[in-house]
């Protein structure tokens, strides 16, 4: 028998003989206090207290350990989400301007003394650059004669554009010569905004008493406030019989 549990089973035994004494005196007087009773009344309640800590320690050690809460400030234990990136939207590629020589038969085809022919000149900017003065410049070389083509006492061609405003002709300038003219000489032109489409219409006619033959007409586009070309320059086939 171990010796911590003598100390518990001479209690019980003090409070036993308490009890029994407290039975046999019980016929005395009520108002005397009993020194036993109240040393047994002690005695009983050192035990249940000392019962009630053992089932309190037992219940302890039994119970299962909770389990520490974590605080999270968003509320949730997954990784915080990949903050959402917009692609950024590339600049147009930069576009220039294009030009575009339009006649019958893709060439010039006079007769001395007849009918003018018509073409068109169209200017699709892009957009790089805009233009305050933009010139169309016509240039073509001494016309080369065959056997049987007869010399012109003067040029013998008349070039003329049409003003949309108007609705008429009129002149319009057309070099002919065989050495190539300064670009800084130029001048004139109209405006074409970016991206902005410009057509303009022109005729050329032989005159009754010009030369024959053929030689290639030049059409430049020339920025006149830039004293440069800004797109090639069209050669279109000519002949004048």
């Amino acid at each position: 028998m171990s010796a911590s549990r003598g100390p518990l089973r001479g209690l019980s035994a003090a409070a036993v003989a308490a009890v029994l004494l407290a039975g046999s005196t019980g016929c005395g007087d009520k108002d005397a206090a009993d020194p036993a009773a109240s040393v047994s009344a002690s005695a009983a309640a050192q035990v249940s207290a000392s019962a009630s800590a053992s089932d309190a320690a037992a219940a302890a050690s039994s119970a299962p350990a909770s389990a520490p809460v974590s605080a999270s400030p968003s509320g949730s234990s997954g990784p915080p989400a990949p903050a959402t990136t917009r692609a950024a939207t590339p600049p147009p590629a930069a576009t220039r301007l294009t030009v575009a020589v339009d006649t019958r038969g893709g060439r010039l085809v006079l007769v001395r003394g007849g009918v003018a022919q018509e073409f068109t000149v169209t200017l699709r900017n892009g957009n790089s650059a805009e233009y305050r003065h933009l010139l169309v410049a016509f240039q073509m070389e001494s016309l080369v004669g065959e056997p049987g083509d007869q010399p012109g006492s003067g040029p013998g061609f008349l070039l003329e554009r049409l003003d949309q405003a108007s609705g008429t002709w009129r002149p319009a300038d057309f070099r002919i010569a065989n050495d190539v003219k300064p670009l800084s000489l130029y001048t004139g032109g109209g405006p074409l905004a970016r991206e902005a489409v410009r057509v303009e219409r022109y005729r050329l006619r032989a005159t009754a008493g010009g030369p024959t033959g053929s030689s290639p007409v030049v059409v430049s586009f020339v920025d006149t406030d830039a004293d440069r070309e800004v797109a090639a320059h069209v050669v279109l086939a000519h002949t004048t019989r």
